[in-house]
């Protein structure tokens, strides 16, 4: 039996969640997702983990407990982040009635099963408006009911040092008379500079549109502290080739700076549903990132016609590895499956520094306590 505090895993994809624990220092046992190309890098990324594929909705917690060696009220931290398409604010059909919202109930059910310590799980910021807030009172009061105090919270991924504008409500909760700390930030205003798109993605090889060179040396030595860090236990970049994009969009980015989007496309090149569209609108469509700023939301398919996804000095949309850079993956973490598939992997993810600073912070409320009642007694 490890000496680490333990994890599972549940909804994993393709781990970033479970990364973060890991590199906070959990031993992540085991990890659930019916996505079986998720599965397939969860099961390639975290060797001493146990993958256990299909729908959440045909396992138990004695499932979880079976292959773990684990008894109810064991495991340390219970992760997860349901489902959250039902929520998502580019679902315009978002609701209730999705029966993806409602993943959470088998969330709940596990824990209810596994009994664990802490419990942590993440969802998109819809969940909070969704249903006139239904969902996320729903969660908060499931929890609960099981013993557990919890807290909810939006997380900004870039003042965790990742170069992404990306929110998240996170929920922490435990059973066993813990304080809930949240980890501070360590990027923005008076704190260390936001981690830029330069920082992020300036070593990686240059690509034309539509090319596949296979793996790669890096262009260049790191030349940031994340690059530095992401780089460690990595000498080639996989997952590195470039979508083909059509000879139109490619006449159409020649118009677009760094920083500019579909406003600066002339008019008479626009596809025909944007010649209407209002100044306002679409405001991340055919975006190119600046070397300066920070990416927009990466999502589950890097496409220019979804958002700001353009490289910032070559004609082309962004790589697979290129996403994980701005989601915090480390470069020895390799996607399986179609192209598209891990775009759907990476877009879905956690990313894992805010899952480490997460992991970190859990850890912390246990030693401060423990630390307090040392003192007590001394």
């Amino acid at each position: 039996m490890t000496n680490k505090p333990t994890a599972i895993d549940l909804f994993c994809g393709a781990g970033g969640l479970s990364e973060g624990l890991r590199q906070a220092g959990f031993d992540v046992l085991a990890g659930n997702d019916f996505d079986k190309h998720a599965g397939s890098t969860f099961a390639a990324t975290h060797p001493s983990a146990k993958f256990i594929g299909g729908s959440i909705r045909d396992l138990s917690a004695t499932d979880f407990l079976e292959v773990t060696g684990l008894k109810p009220g064991d495991l340390d931290c219970l992760a997860g982040g349901p489902p959250c398409q039902g929520y998502s604010v580019y679902n315009h059909q978002r609701g209730m009635h999705d029966e993806r919202s409602h993943l959470f109930r088998e969330y709940l059910r596990i824990v209810e099963g596994l009994r664990p310590k802490w419990l942590v799980m993440e969802n998109v910021t819809g969940i909070m408006s969704a249903g006139e807030g239904e969902a996320f009172q729903s969660v908060l009061a499931g929890i609960k009911s099981l013993g557990y105090h919890v807290e909810a919270k939006i997380l900004r991924a870039e003042d965790y040092g990742i170069p992404q504008e990306r929110r998240r409500v996170v929920f922490i909760g435990n059973r066993v008379g813990l304080p809930i700390l949240w980890p501070e930030k360590t990027h923005g205003e008076g704190l260390k500079p936001f981690t830029t798109i330069r920082d992020a993605l300036s070593d990686l090889p240059l690509l034309q549109n539509g090319e596949d060179r296979g793996v790669e040396r890096y262009r260049r030595e790191p030349n940031s502290e994340y690059q530095q860090e992401l780089r460690i236990g990595s000498d080639k970049v996989h997952n590195h080739s470039a979508s083909r994009l059509g000879s139109i969009n490619i006449e159409r980015m020649a118009f677009i700076p760094q920083g500019g989007s579909w406003r600066d496309i002339p008019v008479d090149l626009l596809p025909a549903g944007m010649k209407r569209a209002k100044r306002s609108d679409h405001t991340k469509r055919y975006g190119r990132m600046r070397w300066e700023g920070l990416s927009c939301t990466v999502l589950t398919k890097c496409d220019i016609h979804w958002g700001a996804y353009i490289h910032p000095d070559q004609d082309r949309s962004i790589t697979v590895r290129e996403a994980a850079r701005i989601q915090s993956f480390p470069d020895w973490f390799h996607f399986k499956g179609p192209r598209t598939d891990q775009f759907v992997q990476v877009g879905n993810a956690v990313p894992p520094m805010l899952g480490r600073r997460i992991g970190e912070a859990v850890l912390e409320a246990s030693v401060a306590t423990t630390a307090v009642k040392l003192q007590a007694i001394g």
